[in-house]
């Protein structure tokens, strides 16, 4: 009897974790075509590089407010997976709206919507995994390494396709990503958190810790030219004569790269101090920007994107280790909104507005060298920080 109730249990379980694979999968597609299709779409439909820098930075500005309230709707409505397909419907409806708009104005506004609707999916996504694990038992990483396929895949794949279609094609694929999702949120069951609600007193904490800040602080400097490079790198591989097969190429290296450099941090990172490394991310994303700066032929970029595995691979996995020691426990989710904000929102705003204009005025080579620089700078900082707190202990 317990064996055939075990086996019962089993079967269910199994289902649930592919149709969490496959929804997992479908989303990080549709972020693929938003990341590396969509500027080169407006590119061709004859935007400036500023102007798609502006359209590029609402993402992070709306991102702030909207995980913000699909934060607070989850908590309150105790529910992810309607959040989940209510977000999907707004999609759909955003990239319809794109098709007939031509004036910049209406764009830029019809762009900050469907970042609204987009922009949370990862995190309650995230938030799915987490809590489904108790009943699928699979491991979070054994789920979400399928959005990190689904990126890379699809990057490349989509890109032999636009090649051969033209990006007229790419609001169309991202209405078949953001269908196939949808059809996955619909076979999931929804999971419920907590009911603890957030603590707004904790960011405040978190906020006036001096080392908390000075460590915020370079986490901005260096998720500037992150977020500058992400932004602009299927334009300036377009610049250089790149289809859009080889920048989904770009994107496939970068994407799966990451995937065995996490894994190993998994395992091994706990046996390294987090602001050498950090330094160590740092300076590989200047060398990184600093290449891409000074090449010619499209086809080195996907030398470089390999990189990825030690610039966000380390740094990003490495901050969130460091995040959970100088925050107490009590403030460790406020700690990490704040890291989320600084990373997506703050950064993803700078970069976008004033990165756009940069690369317009100056070009490309500027651009990248710029990135370098506040790389180097970052990298020269965390180990600044790393010297002086030997020293007080």
């Amino acid at each position: 009897m317990d064996l055939s109730t075990s086996v019962s249990t089993e079967a269910p379980a199994k289902g649930e974790t592919f149709r969490l694979r496959g929804f997992t999968f479908a989303a990080y597609a549709t972020q693929a075509v938003v990341t590396s299709f969509i500027p080169l779409y407006f590119l061709d439909n004859g935007y400036s590089e500023q102007q798609i820098g502006l359209l590029y930075s609402t993402g992070p500005i709306i991102s702030i407010a909207a995980n913000l309230i699909t934060g607070l709707a989850s908590d309150r409505f105790r529910t992810i997976k309607k959040l989940l397909i209510l977000l999907l419907f707004g999609q759909l409806a955003m990239i319809a709206a794109l098709f007939p708009v031509q004036h910049f104005a209406v764009v830029c506004l019809v762009m900050a919507a469907f970042y609204f609707f987009q922009t949370p999916i990862n995190p309650l996504t995230d938030s799915l995994i987490l809590l489904s694990s108790q009943y699928t038992n699979t491991p979070y990483a054994l789920i979400r390494i399928f959005g990190s396929l689904g990126f890379a895949l699809s990057a490349y794949f989509l890109g032999l396709l636009l090649k051969a279609a033209g990006t007229d094609w790419t609001l169309p694929l991202a209405l078949c990503t953001v269908s196939i999702t949808l059809i996955f949120a619909f076979l999931l069951k929804d999971y419920r958190a907590g009911s603890a609600k957030m603590d707004f007193s904790g960011f405040f904490k978190v906020i006036r810790n001096r080392n908390v800040v000075l460590f915020f602080s370079i986490i901005f400097l260096v998720s500037i030219p992150h977020r500058m490079y992400e932004g602009f790198l299927a334009v300036s591989m377009r610049q250089m004569g790149a289809s859009e097969s080889l920048i989904g190429l770009a994107w496939l290296a970068s994407a799966a790269s990451e995937i065995p450099i996490l894994f190993l941090l998994g395992k091994y990172g706990h046996k390294f101090k987090e602001l050498p490394l950090l330094a160590i991310a740092a300076l590989m994303y200047g060398i990184r920007f600093w290449i891409n700066g000074t090449i010619d032929d499209p086809r080195w970029v996907i030398a470089t994107q390999l990189m990825h595995s030690v610039t966000f691979g380390i740094f990003f996995s490495t901050a969130l280790r460091y995040i959970s020691q100088i925050i107490p426990d009590e403030y460790r989710a406020s700690g990490q909104a704040v890291f989320t904000v600084i990373w997506l929102g703050l950064a993803g705003a700078v970069s976008g507005t004033f990165g756009g204009i940069y690369y317009e005025h100056f070009g490309r080579e500027a651009f990248f060298r710029l990135g370098a620089i506040l790389a180097v700078a970052a990298s020269a900082s965390f180990l600044l920080r790393h010297y002086f707190a030997r020293r007080v202990h």
